[in-house]
């Protein structure tokens, strides 16, 4: 998967119809691309940055049905999530997989209390349960969280969800789309909408963000999956349209697995302000998040306010008899949720709902909002369905519920103590780059696994154009450690300048690109 072999299949059509225009490569959009493709529409998507370069590579990296969902009594989206949740665990076995959760328990009534409710989060699983919960005694939960306070424990409840890599879930599903006849290109930015005589929607005007160039693209349907930027496109649709999207604002505090040794992961769900607690073991390193705080306008790189890094870590500090301080934060980021505005003003984030909603404009223009990871291709279904259902494009069965996506394997191929297994079946592809090249084999940086062959094999077959894509999205390392990327940031522009064609003043202003954007993820001073 090449971008120049992307936008020769733009240029080769400029005088065809598509069936399908998505604008946006995050979850949804990706999402929506697969469904369109496999189920044989001529599909085509455009992402303005990099595939899930906003919130879709900001996630607590969970696959969940929401236990405070089902708290709220939202049973019909609890069900939804635990069957897509399910799902997702045959369908990409690589990167989807069943996480251990322990509640600590420092009540004697939440015991009674959260086991009856996390038994009825089992029974509406069904079949793709991923496990029993049950009640364990204080010796047990101090076994499963051996850093967790002991001080007033009475014990604790296990449950089990899925967790999973998501910026890696959205290159695979990119290659999938393409898999099954998709053309995606990142790096196009959608500058206006094509309308008819009619005032209907029939395509859109997209300019190369990196070679400039602008194309007028026809369709039969556009879909508008641009998350918390969903009323830019709507602006352009219609300057007066009502506000849909309220960006609501979550920060994770990335540390060290001395935190929260083992392989179980923490929730509280409740803290002091009603909120839930995770921390999460990932790629060697501890989740801690969330927060949930309105913002006014939605930002490609949104940063954690202070009054969010001091809730987290005074949360953690709490739970956790080894108290993380701000020194101890190897990265920080923040992610805005597109969740669907409010009917009525004055609302809070606890009160939006985490359904999706799709929109459907006069022109035709059909936008999706609110929706999560976990339950992204129920949405693309019902996305490619609401554009059947508005006579858009001819009538086809969805054909996702048991596609494998792209670097599938089976679960028990999968070795988790290797760096590498979010490849999946792309493994022995990049064993191959290492052993025909012994200087693909050496590793980016000596506290980190990745080799200089994953940024070799980002640009040939992941369409990783910037340092940024490369160390935030496809080997992770801005997330898991910011300081190392920042490290790393010269000798990627290198392999990159090398495999692109680009020249020494490409490689400089890319490396101050990169460091930038990288001290932002930090919260003591690089």
């Amino acid at each position: 998967m090449k971008r120049t072999e992307q936008l020769s299949k733009l240029s080769n059509s400029t005088n065809n119809e598509w069936d399908v225009i998505i604008i946006g490569g995050g979850s949804s959009g990706l999402g929506a691309a697969v469904d369109a493709a496999t189920r044989g529409y001529k599909t085509i998507l455009f992402e303005a940055h990099d595939f899930a370069k906003a919130t879709s590579s900001r996630s607590t990296k969970l696959l969940h049905g929401g236990v405070r969902y089902l708290a709220q009594g939202d049973i019909a989206l609890v069900k939804e999530a635990l069957r897509e949740r399910g799902l997702l665990e045959k369908n990409a076995s690589h990167l989807a997989k069943k996480q251990v959760f322990v509640i600590p328990n420092y009540k004697w009534i939440d015991g009674p209390f959260y086991t009856i409710g996390l038994k009825i989060y089992d029974m509406l699983s069904k079949k793709l349960s991923l496990g029993k919960s049950e009640h364990i005694n204080k010796k047990k939960t101090l076994e499963m969280l051996p850093t967790v306070e002991p001080k007033g424990l009475h014990g604790g409840v296990i449950y089990y969800d899925g967790q999973f890599d998501d910026s890696r879930m959205a290159v695979n599903l990119a290659q999938t789309a393409v898999d099954h006849g998709g053309a995606i290109i990142n790096y196009m930015k959608v500058t206006g909408l094509l309308k008819d005589n009619e005032n209907q929607i029939c395509g859109v005007k997209v300019k190369d963000e990196i070679h400039g160039t602008e194309y007028e693209v026809k369709g039969k349907v556009v879909l508008n999956a641009t998350g918390v930027f969903t009323n830019e496109i709507l602006n352009m649709n219609d300057p007066n349209h009502k506000k849909t999207v309220v960006p609501s604002q979550g920060i994770h505090l990335v540390l060290d697995k001395s935190f929260l040794p083992g392989d179980n992961a923490l929730m509280i769900p409740k803290t002091s302000d009603g909120r839930v607690l995770f921390a999460v073991p990932w790629h060697n390193r501890l989740v801690v998040g969330t927060t949930d705080v309105l913002v006014e306008n939605p930002s490609l790189e949104p940063r954690a306010l202070e009054k969010e890094i001091e809730f987290v870590l005074a949360t953690a500090s709490q739970y956790l008899t080894k108290k993380p301080t701000r020194k101890d934060v190897l990265s920080i980021y923040a992610g805005q949720r597109p969740l669907a505005a409010p009917d009525k003003d004055g609302g809070s984030t606890k009160e939006v709902s985490r359904n999706h909603k799709i929109l459907v404009s006069d022109t035709g223009l059909l936008s999706i909002i609110g929706g999560k990871w976990t339950t992204f291709r129920q949405m693309a279904e019902d996305f490619i369905d609401k554009a059947i259902t508005i006579g858009k494009i001819p009538s086809r069965p969805c054909k996702t519920v048991n596609l494998s996506i792209h670097g599938n394997i089976p679960a028990e191929q999968v070795d988790r103590s290797k760096h590498d297994y979010i490849y999946g079946s792309d493994i022995p592809e990049i064993k191959k780059l290492e052993q025909e090249n012994p200087e693909f084999a050496e590793k980016l940086h000596p506290s980190h696994a990745y080799t200089k062959a994953e940024v070799v094999w980002a640009v040939r077959k992941e369409m990783a154009e910037k340092v940024e894509d490369v160390l935030a999205r496809r080997v992770r390392l801005l997330f898991v450690d910011a300081r190392a990327s920042i490290d790393c940031a010269q000798s990627v522009a290198e392999i990159m300048a090398k495999e692109l064609g680009y020249d020494n003043e490409w490689i400089t202003k890319e490396v101050q690109e990169f460091k930038e954007l990288a001290k932002g993820y930090l919260l003591v001073n690089y």
